[in-house]
């Protein structure tokens, strides 16, 4: 993981100021309570069997190194169950959204194993918590256990696949809790500055050590929940895995995920969804991307918001964009550098070379002027690409950690290449 990846701290021998702020704030209208003593490393008892969690533990567990984690002695009553899972499901079904059309042709499957998910205390302490404190990440976290259920079920996996799926959509992002809650949002991938940006990576890798280290469930359900930001052309975080590196689990909650973030944004269409999934090949496993692609065929198409001539605009200045920075990198080449500036070079070559191949597979490039019946594809195609080059600096920044001032520079000139205002 790269230096700036690790700037939360991910020991569990000491309480996360954040997840305790969240379970405290449950803990108002929920009863959650000690399952058992609770002792710092020195044997000093700090708290009660069955006592209420309250703003009193907060202040004894600070700066307290714990005999056992936090998470493991507290326990949420008439928390989160395969029951309340159920009815969670049941009510995401009636909602008229574009997500539902992903979803009835499964239903009653997912219902059936929803029933039989088994949820591990330190699981169901959390999931009550998120529930209560952030309801917006618990209703997240209950479209992706159904949706990535569903990817299972249209690529006809097996019983245990399909459980397997259900549990890593159900956690994957758990990790958000232990890191502050405006990283956690929605669409924060999409609206995160850079700095911010920093501090929203880490979370896989957390998810990872909570099921692994917290939890009795499969190494490969710890395993996907680190991937779910990964893809296979290796622009994702934290580790910026690629192709064969990244495993089927995994492969599958990156779509999950990525379909999820699509959707969140103000009126986006299922459409649009499937175009940020196949605008960059290679970023996904087309595999897991067919029930999407299947589900928008049958639907009929949105109206772009733009007009043709607008849309031409953006094209040409997204085109000038990526070729000015491509030239910016291949400048930089040719000066003395440090390794960390090296190595994010090459990230960005590798980064804009899939950009272009996106851009080039489109037809984009050549689109003059944009035909009215194509200008929703055109404007759905183009903001996926311009997301794409953002990401693209967040990623390089990342991987490039900590430079000199002159290479900070550089980095900071190339950075100003790769944005496009409007």
């Amino acid at each position: 993981m790269n230096a700036n990846t690790a700037a939360v701290a991910v020991d569990f021998s000491c309480a996360n100021p954040h997840a305790l702020a969240t379970i405290l704030e449950a803990s108002q209208t929920q009863s959650i309570i000690a399952a058992r003593d609770i002792f710092d490393i020195s044997g000093t008892k700090l708290w009660a069997r069955d006592l209420p969690v309250s703003q009193a533990l907060q202040r004894k567990l600070l700066d307290r190194q714990l005999r056992e984690p936090l998470e493991s002695c507290l326990k949420a009553e008439n928390g989160v169950t395969a029951h309340t899972l159920v009815e969670a499901v049941e009510a995401l079904l009636k909602q008229p959204t574009p997500l539902t059309a992903l979803l009835h042709a499964h239903a009653d499957a997912i219902l059936r194993e929803a029933a039989k998910l088994p949820v591990h205390p330190v699981a169901q302490l959390l999931l009550t918590a998120t529930r209560s404190s952030r309801p917006v990440a618990y209703q997240h976290a209950i479209q992706a256990m159904a949706l990535n259920g569903a990817l299972m079920l249209a690529q006809g996996g097996k019983p245990a696949e399909l459980r397997t799926a259900m549990l890593c959509g159900l956690l994957h992002d758990l990790g958000e809790m232990y890191i502050g809650p405006e990283f956690g949002e929605a669409d924060a991938e999409r609206t995160l500055d850079v700095l911010s940006y920093q501090q929203l990576v880490v979370h896989p890798h957390v998810g990872q050590l909570l099921i692994s280290q917290l939890t009795d469930y499969p190494a490969e359900v710890a395993r996907a929940i680190a991937e779910h930001h990964e893809r296979m052309d290796g622009s994702g975080y934290p580790h910026c895995l690629r192709g064969e590196q990244l495993s089927m689990q995994g492969r599958q909650l990156a779509v999950t995920e990525s379909t999820l973030a699509t959707l969140a944004e103000s009126a986006a269409q299922l459409s649009r969804a499937s175009v940020a999934l196949r605008v960059v090949p290679g970023e996904y496993d087309l595999r897991c991307v067919g029930l999407i692609t299947q589900v928008v065929r049958q639907q009929p198409t949105a109206p772009a918001q733009r007009t043709a001539e607008e849309l031409q605009e953006r094209l040409a200045k997204l085109a000038e964009v990526m070729h000015d920075a491509s030239a910016a990198t291949t400048a930089l080449r040719g000066a003395a550098m440090s390794a960390a500036l090296k190595e994010a070079l090459t990230l960005t070559e590798h980064l804009l070379a899939r950009l272009h191949g996106g851009l080039m597979t489109s037809g984009l490039w050549s689109v003059d002027p944009v035909a009215a019946p194509d200008a929703a594809e055109v404007e759905a195609v183009e903001g996926e690409l311009r997301f794409r080059l953002r990401r693209i600096e967040r990623a390089v920044r990342l991987r490039a950690g900590l430079l000199t001032d002159e290479d900070s520079q550089r980095l900071d000139g190339l950075c100003r290449q790769l944005t496009i205002s409007g």
